[in-house]
């Protein structure tokens, strides 16, 4: 691989025989509803269509989030209230480009605030979270288009209440940052209200596709992430997808053909397995994307997040021995960094360990993905292998731009619309009415009536 290498693709193994054959022949055939995927995706940005701008997010002016991230990063804590892609995003940002144990390095050799995600209603992580903060030197971000969403709202008006109590009204709003719809929604009213910090999310980009606009980008330029060398890697991947018109040449067509003809032959579980510890958040980040995006119309492939090695030691046996309902992807890094030596043991209880004596980590990690791969391909279960030269700010852009398309193009080939979540409304209306709010009795009713059927059978022990 050369400095310029986003990703490599290889996908000998991910073809199979017999009934359910999956074939290179059935892959070009499908060529021309990846071109006109392609078109569809960029004729629909370009018009500002709604759930389509993620695609030209990575060339977008961005002055107004990096202003307001030199103010952040003088915090000493950063409090991010916001659940599924207001928060699966930073979250993935941090845990694949800072240091691990973010929060409990000193912050003379940290660098930037320490942060901590509000995402789920948990009363004692939202009091422990709390009890760490000094709420003088702490900023609370809050993120959602409606404002509405029961989750944030409820985290909010906890750190919102504890702030204006603690430090005043004016010493409150100086410390909040709110990111939602310019003109829509419970929180714009609110900033209008209070004065506070705010920033507008993009109105054709949905939360599980907005990691590189605002919703991901501030927190992550607050805590040093080179948010331009993220966006420049998103960038540059669009422009190799976009100039590419032959399947051999483009690995997104590669990825989504391949996910979309095992999942019509029954393999409708897509596992992800990166084999790099700074690459799990990315499987939470890619289980919302790929889950919220195709499943609909009775229709979808099932994400299922893996982590190499540990895995290994967990679902191995599954997935080799198990049911053939599976397509696999394996995702390494050629190039770890600041790798660790194994050392020779002097002990001769040590000796069957020699092997390992003279190796590193990262070699072995390698390997292990390697093995894994080789054993899911003799077992007859189709494999990918992708590979990033080093996880930096730039391939990891790449890496998010690249599996955003991908989810695109496979709503394309599945004739879906990967842009809405009307499964997701539903539950959220059916909380509303429970919670009493106004205009939703009739799904408070309505879910009374579904939960009594569910609790007709009972037994307690």
């Amino acid at each position: 691989m050369n400095e310029k290498t986003l990703l490599s693709l290889a996908y000998g193994a991910a073809f199979t025989a017999g009934e359910r054959a999956v074939a290179f022949s059935d892959l070009e055939a499908l060529a021309p509803c990846f071109k006109s995927g392609d078109e569809w995706l960029r004729k629909n940005a370009s018009e500002g269509k709604d759930g389509f701008g993620w695609l030209n997010l990575a060339k977008r002016n961005v002055d107004d989030i990096q202003t307001l991230s030199r103010w952040l990063a003088t915090r000493e804590s950063i409090v991010q209230v916001g659940i599924g892609g207001s928060a699966l995003g930073n979250l993935m940002l941090h845990g694949a480009l800072l240091p691990p144990y973010w929060n409990e390095i000193p912050k003379a050799k940290r660098g930037g605030p320490r942060f901590f995600m509000s995402d789920n209603v948990d009363p004692g992580d939202n009091r422990a979270i709390w009890e760490l903060l000094n709420p003088e030197s702490t900023a609370v971000i809050v993120v959602s288009k409606s404002g509405s969403t029961a989750e944030t709202a409820a985290n909010f008006l906890f750190f919102w209440e504890k702030l204006r109590d603690t430090l005043g009204e004016a010493g409150a709003r100086e410390r909040v940052i709110v990111v939602t719809d310019k003109d829509k929604g419970i929180l714009r009213p609110f900033v209008d209200e209070t004065g506070c910090k705010s920033l507008i999310l993009p109105e054709d980009v949905g939360g599980r596709f907005s990691v590189l606009s605002c919703v991901g980008l501030l927190s992550a330029w607050a805590l040093g992430i080179d948010c331009n060398a993220l966006l420049s890697g998103a960038a540059a991947m669009d422009d190799c997808l976009a100039k590419t018109n032959s399947v051999l040449d483009n690995p997104a067509w590669i990825m989504a053909g391949l996910a979309y003809l095992h999942m019509k032959k029954d393999r409708n579980i897509n596992v992800l397995m990166p084999y790099a510890d700074p690459l799990e958040r990315f499987c939470e980040w890619f289980a919302q994307l790929w889950g919220e995006s195709i499943g609909k119309d009775g229709q979808g492939s099932t994400p299922v997040r893996a982590l190499g090695a540990i895995d290994q030691h967990s679902q191995i046996q599954l997935y080799t021995s198990g049911p053939d309902d599976k397509f696999f992807t394996i995702l390494t890094v050629a190039q770890g960094q600041k790798d660790i030596a194994l050392p020779a043991a002097p002990e001769k209880a040590f000796e069957k360990l020699s092997y390992l004596y003279g190796k590193s980590m990262n070699e072995l990690r390698n390997f292990e993905a390697a093995a894994t791969a080789s054993a899911l391909s003799k077992a007859g279960r189709p494999v990918a292998a992708l590979s990033i030269p080093l996880l930096d700010a730039c391939r990891l852009g790449g890496l998010i731009q690249f599996y955003e398309y991908v989810t695109g193009l496979m709503g394309h080939l599945m004739q879906v619309n990967p842009f809405d979540q009307p499964g997701v409304e539903q539950g959220k209306d059916y909380t509303y009415g429970l919670m009493g709010r106004s205009g939703f009795d009739a799904q408070a009713q309505e879910v009374r009536t579904l939960s009594a059927k569910i609790n007709e059978r009972l037994v307690t022990v």
